[in-house]
C-alpha cells in the first residue's frame, strides 16, 4: 500500500478548502433558511475575517520558522567549521530559545571531546616517545656487548660482567613492556580485582620484597611498622603492585644514604599506610599532577620512568573504594597515604 506523504503547504490548501465549503454551505443555509441577504453578507465578513487572521498567523510562523531554520543551519555550519562565534540565540523562553540553548550545549560537549581526544592523542604521542627514547638506550646496550662477546676474544671473567650488563638491560626492556601492558589492561577494563579480607602485611611485605634489592644498592634504610593482625578486605596482588609503585618512586628519587618509613594504622573507617621518604620532595602546585597517566617532572626525566606508576596506583585504590593523597614540598621528602575502606 502506497504511503501519501503531506506536506504543510498542502494541508493548509486541503484546511483552506474546507472552511470555504463551510462557509459556503452556512451562507447558502442561512439565505434558504432566512431569506435575508444580509446574513449572507455577515457570514463571507465573517469567513474574510478568519482568512485573514489564519494566513496572518500562517504567515507569521512561517517567517519565524524560516528565520529559526536559517540560524539552525548557520549554527551547524559553525559547528562543523569549529568556530564558535557562529552560535546564536533566539528570543529567550521561547522554543526556539529552549532548541538553541541545547544546541550550543552540544557543541560545548563536543568540543570538550575533542579537546579530550586530542589530549589524549598528544599524551600517546608522548608516550611513544618516551618510550621508544627509553628502549633505545638498552637495544643499544645489548648489541655493543653481542658485538663485542662476538668479535673480541674476551676472559671468562669478563664475559660474566658482559652478561650480567645484558641481564639488567633486558630488565629494563621487561619493564617498560610490562609497564604499557598493565596500562592497556587498566584502561580496558580488564583488571578484575579479587578482593577478601586477609592481612595487609602480607600485601605490604610482598611489595616491599620488590624494592629491597635497590634500596640496599643505595644504602637505603627501611623502617616499617605493620602488625600482623590487621586485616582487610582487598586484591592482594593489585594492591601489592599498586604499594610498590608508591614504594620504587620512593626508592628513586631517595639520595643514598636516605631513609623510607612504612607505617599502617587501622582507623575506624579506614586502613591507613603511609609511605615516607626523605627525597627531593615534591612542590606543592604539582601534587595533583602526579597522578595523571604519563605525567614527569621535566627535572627526573634522566630517572627511568614514563610516568604510569602513581596513575596506576590511584586507579587500582579508586577501583577498591578508597583513595590516595599526597604530603609535601620541595626539598623536603614526600609522604603517600593510601586508605583502604576498613569493612
Amino acid at each position: 500500500m502506497k504511503t501519501v506523504k503531506f506536506s504543510i503547504n498542502r494541508i493548509c490548501v486541503v484546511i483552506s478548502a474546507l472552511l470555504a465549503f463551510l462557509f459556503a454551505s452556512v451562507a447558502v443555509f442561512l439565505y434558504l433558511l432566512t431569506d435575508n441577504a444580509a446574513a449572507v453578507y455577515a457570514i463571507l465578513f465573517l469567513a474574510v475575517l478568519v482568512y485573514g487572521g489564519m494566513f496572518s498567523f500562517i504567515a507569521i510562523v512561517r517567517k519565524k520558522l524560516t528565520a529559526f531554520s536559517d540560524m539552525l543551519c548557520r549554527q551547524l555550519d559553525g559547528m562543523m567549521q569549529g568556530n564558535a562565534a557562529n552560535l546564536e540565540f533566539a528570543e529567550e523562553e521561547s522554543l526556539f530559545y529552549k532548541i538553541s540553548h541545547r544546541l550550543s550545549r552540544l557543541y560545548g560537549i563536543m568540543c570538550e571531546n575533542r579537546q579530550s581526544i586530542a589530549r589524549e592523542r598528544e599524551d600517546l604521542q608522548e608516550l611513544i616517545s618516551d618510550v621508544s627514547h627509553q628502549v633505545k638506550t638498552p637495544i643499544a646496550n645489548l648489541k655493543m656487548i653481542e658485538t663485542t662477546l662476538l668479535e673480541r676474544d674476551i676472559p671468562e671473567q669478563k664475559q660474566k660482567e658482559f652478561l650480567s650488563a645484558m641481564g639488567g638491560q633486558l630488565d629494563k626492556l621487561d619493564f617498560l613492556m610490562q609497564t604499557l601492558i598493565k596500562t592497556s589492561r587498566l584502561e580496558t577494563g580488564i583488571i578484575s580485582l579479587e578482593k577478601k579480607k586477609q592481612p595487609i602485611y602480607d600485601t605490604l611485605a610482598s611489595a616491599l620484597g620488590g624494592i629491597l634489592l635497590n634500596a640496599e644498592k643505595k644504602n637505603i634504610k627501611v623502617l616499617v611498622h605493620c602488625p600482623e593482625s590487621i586485616e582487610v578486605t582487598h586484591d592482594k596482588k593489585w594492591t601489592s603492585e599498586a604499594l610498590f609503585n608508591i614504594l620504587d618512586n620512593a626508592v628513586k628519587y631517595t639520595p643514598g644514604g636516605g631513609e623510607i618509613r612504612v607505617k599502617a594504622e587501622k582507623w575506624e573507617m579506614y586502613l591507613k599506610i603511609d609511605i615516607s621518604d626523605n627525597g627531593k620532595g615534591i612542590p606543592e602546585k604539582h601534587h595533583a599532577e602526579i597522578f595523571k597517566r604519563f605525567y614527569r617532572e621535566s627535572e627526573v626525566h634522566d630517572i627511568d620512568g614514563i610516568g604510569i606508576g602513581l596513575y596506576l596506583t590511584r586507579e587500582i585504590i579508586t577501583m577498591q573504594g578508597g583513595y590516595v593523597k599526597v604530603t609535601s614540598s620541595s626539598q623536603r621528602g614526600a609522604t603517600f597515604s593510601v586508605f583502604l575502606p576498613a569493612d
